[in-house]
């Protein structure tokens, strides 16, 4: 969350992420606020994952559906945060003076208009054309990038909007790279005189159904071309998967003219099932989850066909019936080229590993194949060659996720487990870096995917450098165009490094992508220039400074940072880790909280408690927020609790269990605060008390555009130290953890009050700790909440106002140019200009509406600090006074303890020193702990 008033947060993602999205967030709030480990996260009409306020949507159906959307705009549905991932896939792109927005963009477009804060993370922002970059940079801030990009006259900044870090770049805090190399290896094989056959046959049969296909129109003609090209890559998957696929075909076909013959309407049209196969529902199936994309593709395989009359249909069936005989003969000779080398390869890898990728023994390989029917065959192959049944581990999209879940852990951590062979449906939120050697049986047709597959193992985590192999036919058409692929990327790697893995997804084939250059091979590769032609395509694209362009686009608004800044943010985030309310605290004040509310908790083994009933009260507080359950079997307040029993709930601030305890706990004894309190330091041998002042003080910008109501922008709590020599602030996070309750053996409450250095103190406290805070801490405060966000209103209103206004030039030009077209009499000239003019007064209004809300955002509102609650501070010395037990020389006492303590931190300092470790005493600075020391050997600031 951006900030801590985020309550409603929406994530649109493609469908194959929406399982990563809810894994990822499960994970990472077991790991901190565990709001969702309650299954928070549920179906509602198969579509989005709802839990109150916040909600996991598949971007291919919310861009769909129209009833959702309107539930969108509702005033009563906005949105705190609207997260967009693979938010390129909202971009729109013009089509000569017209832009072609999709519905994926359109949805962007209200996404954005219905949320507070808009968040879009995508690897891909530019795609080359600065014109579209703008377009899609618009869904954050339309004024900003209004109209046409212009060369020389709409060029824009967008470091404030932008935060890009370049995977190869980033570092560990010691300095090295935070992910190894990656290695690609292409793996050429030849098919045998056999399979050359069905490939040249299939193929034929491919191209020729392609030619008819094209004599029909709509989206007929992408239904069999899609069907058509899921047979080619069959083809080129496995002996078993292009059998199964066209018996299955031939299958559908025989039902399909069975269905003709019994209506008896031979030589009319065949009836076709109706599928809707647009071009963004071929790439929406290209992101749907494993299941539905085999389930969908499998339909449109089967049924969709050029066949327009029964002997078209009959002249197919004995096509397919021919091929069929012929995949069956290559499928029983068992002479399949692309399995001898895969054979190959595991020998040299897993059966007998060499020194080469990698070192030891306990090396762990991926392979990805795109089909089932592969899958199925390649597993037995590879069981049988292996011999060890136990070795081997499959994943597929029809695996229930848990069971994918517990396949993964197995492939991670047992290990006997040395090989997993996978649909892309391992693709899909699973983490395997356990492995660093990945193997491509089948090459997608689709390059992201190529990246995606990569990405499970060389990820962070991964310690070996990753090496991916390609096996690749060379003696077929496509095969042949991806083998000068990889070979001009290998070439191109060797010269920038693996940052070329991360640009696939973006080239450009001469304004087509990888899959219509493949295709082409496919129905034209056997003619010389069009080899030639693909071949020229190919390498231009991957031509050496032409991919250095493209990851020099990549990093645009990159963020990097100096060796000595990236030292000076571990620093801070380790004093932050020292300063935080550390578990032990939470998990005393849970107990005595809970049980204070009735609730029943009983510990268990070490860091664990069974919550055997939790209230109603508790479980009604929770209602309109995540659930509280009956009972927990476990829960842990410390995280090192929860790694060792991932099925305990991790209690920590965010867990709703917590936050409805707390917020009863306030609700109950908010009179207490007002009381306030007296508090013992045992430290302090002096006679002198003082008071803690506990204040909140908040900060409003100006009224909200959406709302019309102030928002807060940052809010801080304060302690004040006010004793006799004046007030300071108290730099201690809780300093009030550091001091006891006053207990049976300590002088009573009246008789503290009594002591006429506490009578003082409680007269002057509000007083002085608002004084000081009013004239000390609130400026600072406000200066620096002010100082960032002005900069940044300023920033967008001088972008905001040079964009529009040149936009109202522009059309203000254009309409005086149609006026003096409307004096010569050229028809239509009228109806323009009044156009130009009509757009140019509406921009007008625009700016002027944008303008005054930028100048209300620069109100910044700083309220009166307010007192929570004040704490009077008794030295033990005084309290040793009041009972009348008589106070040790103080200065004794205090230089005694003062010698112990720099003793014990000699004593840790040299230790230390021992561990080769750099400390300092940093007693005085009190920072909340004595001794801070450093790992030699890193970089220092």
């Amino acid at each position: 969350m951006i900030r801590g008033d985020v309550e409603r947060c929406l994530v649109v993602c493609p469908g194959s992420l929406a399982e990563q999205w809810q894994q990822e967030l499960r994970d990472r709030f077991q790991l901190h606020f565990d709001v969702l480990s309650n299954d928070a996260l549920r179906g509602a009409a198969g579509n989005y994952f709802v839990e109150r306020d916040l909600v996991i949507a598949r971007l291919d159906k919310l861009s769909r559906d129209e009833d959702t959307q309107a539930l969108l705009k509702a005033p009563d549905s906005r949105w705190d945060l609207i997260i967009c991932d693979e938010a390129h896939k909202m971009s729109a792109s013009y089509s000569g003076h017209e832009v072609k927005k999709t519905k994926r963009h359109r949805l962007g477009r209200l996404l954005s208009s219905v949320t507070r804060h808009f968040l879009l993370m995508t690897a891909t922002p530019h795609n080359g054309k600065e014109a579209d970059f703008q377009l899609f940079m618009g869904l954050l801030d339309r004024d900003r990038f209004e109209g046409r990009f212009r060369d020389g006259v709409h060029r824009v900044d967008v470091s404030d909007l932008m935060r890009r870090m370049v995977k190869e770049s980033l570092l560990r805090f010691d300095g090295t790279p935070l992910f190894p190399e990656p290695k690609a290896h292409t793996m050429p094989f030849k098919l045998s005189p056999m399979e050359s056959q069905l490939y040249e046959d299939v193929t034929a049969y491919v191209r020729d159904e392609f030619n008819r296909a094209e004599a029909l129109s709509g989206r007929r003609v992408r239904a069999i071309g899609f069907a058509l090209t899921m047979l080619q890559r069959r083809l080129a998957s496995s002996p078993r998967a292009i059998l199964r696929s066209l018996e299955r075909r031939r299958t559908k076909l025989q039902e399909h003219l069975a269905d003709v013959e019994e209506w008896g309407k031979a030589g009319n049209s065949v009836p076709i099932r109706f599928l809707d196969c647009d071009e963004e529902f071929i790439e929406d199936l290209e992101d749907a989850p494993g299941p539905e994309r085999e389930s969908r593709e499998q339909e449109i395989l089967d049924e969709a066909t050029a066949a327009l009359t029964e002997g078209e249909l009959r002249t197919e069936i004995a096509t397919l019936q021919r091929l069929v005989a012929l995949a069956r003969k290559v499928r029983i000779a068992e002479t399949d080229a692309k399995w001898r080398a895969m054979a190959r390869l595991l020998h040299e890898l897993i059966i007998s590993p060499g020194s080469a990728y990698g070192v030891g023994g306990g090396r762990k390989l991926v392979v990805f194949t795109e089909h089932r029917d592969t899958l199925d065959y390649l597993s037995r192959k590879v069981r049988t060659l292996v011999g060890q049944e136990d070795a081997i581990c499959i994943i597929h999209g029809r695996i229930p996720r848990q069971e994918r879940l517990q396949i993964q852990e197995s492939f991670r951590n047992d290990p006997s487990v040395k090989i997993l062979i996978a649909t892309d449906a391992a693709g899909e939120g699973i983490n395997l870096q356990r492995a660093h050697l990945m193997v491509n049986y089948d090459l997608p047709w689709n390059p992201n995917r190529l990246e995606q597959r990569f990405g499970r193992i060389h990820r962070i985590g991964q310690e070996e450098v990753c090496h991916l192999f390609n096996l690749v036919s060379s003696n077929t058409r496509e095969g042949q165009v991806y083998k000068t692929l990889l070979e001009k990327l290998d070439q191109a790697r060797l010269s920038l490094g693996g940052q070329v893995f991360d640009v696939l997804g973006e080239m450009d084939f001469s304004g087509k992508t990888l899959r219509d250059l493949l295709l082409e091979a496919v129905r034209y590769g056997d003619r010389t220039d069009v080899k030639e032609r693909l071949n020229k395509t190919v390498g231009d694209a991957l031509d050496r400074d032409r991919i250095q362009t493209m990851i020099d686009e990549r990093a645009l608004a990159q963020d990097s940072m100096a060796m000595s800044r990236v030292m000076k943010v571990r620093e801070e985030m380790e004093r932050a880790q020292l300063r935080r309310l550390q578990p032990h605290f939470v998990e005393e004040f849970f107990q005595l909280a809970f049980q204070e509310l009735d609730g029943s908790i009983h510990p268990r083994k070490a860091g664990q408690y069974e919550v055997t009933h939790v209230p109603a009260a508790i479980r009604r507080r929770s209602q309109g927020r995540y659930p509280v359950a009956s009972r927990y079997r476990r829960i842990v307040f410390d995280r090192e609790y929860s790694e060792s029993n991932r099925s305990a709930e991790f209690v920590a601030s965010g867990h709703p269990l917590l936050e409805a305890v707390t917020d009863m706990v306030l609700d109950r004894f908010n009179g207490v605060l007002n009381e306030g309190a007296v508090l013992i330091d045992e430290t302090d041998s002096g006679i002198a008390p003082h008071l803690l002042v506990c204040m909140d003080h908040t900060i409003q910008e100006g009224e909200s555009p959406s709302s019309g109501a102030p928002r807060v922008m940052s809010r801080r709590l304060l302690f004040i130290r006010v004793d006799a020599n004046g007030t300071s602030l108290c730099d201690n996070f809780a300093p009030y953890l550091d001091y006891t309750p006053l207990g049976e053996r300590d002088p009573s409450l009246a008789q503290v009050l009594a002591h006429p250095a506490c009578a003082q103190l409680r007269t002057t406290e509000e007083r002085k700790a608002m004084m000081f805070a009013v004239v000390h801490l609130v400026p600072k405060h406000v200066s620096q909440i002010k100082g960032s966000r002005l900069k940044l209103i300023d920033k967008t209103r001088a972008a905001v106002h040079e964009r529009l206004s040149k936009e109202i030039n522009h059309w203000d030009r254009r309409a005086a140019e149609l006026r003096e077209k409307e004096r010569s009499g050229k028809p239509g000239a009228r109806l323009n200009s009044g156009e130009a003019m009509r757009r140019a007064d509406e921009l007008q209004q625009r700016l002027n509406r944008r303008l005054r809300e930028l100048d209300l955002q620069r109100q910044i509102i700083s309220l009166r600090p307010r007192v929570i609650t004040s704490a009077l501070v008794i030295p033990d010395g005084l309290r040793r006074e009041i009972q009348g037990m008589g106070s040790p020389d103080g200065a004794y006492v205090m230089a005694d303890r003062m010698a112990v303590a720099k003793r014990a931190r000699d004593i840790v300092m040299q230790h230390e020193r021992r561990l080769g470790c750099e400390p300092r005493d940093v007693e005085m600075e009190k920072l909340g702990y004595d001794v801070e020391s450093k790992h030699q050997g890193l970089p220092t600031h």
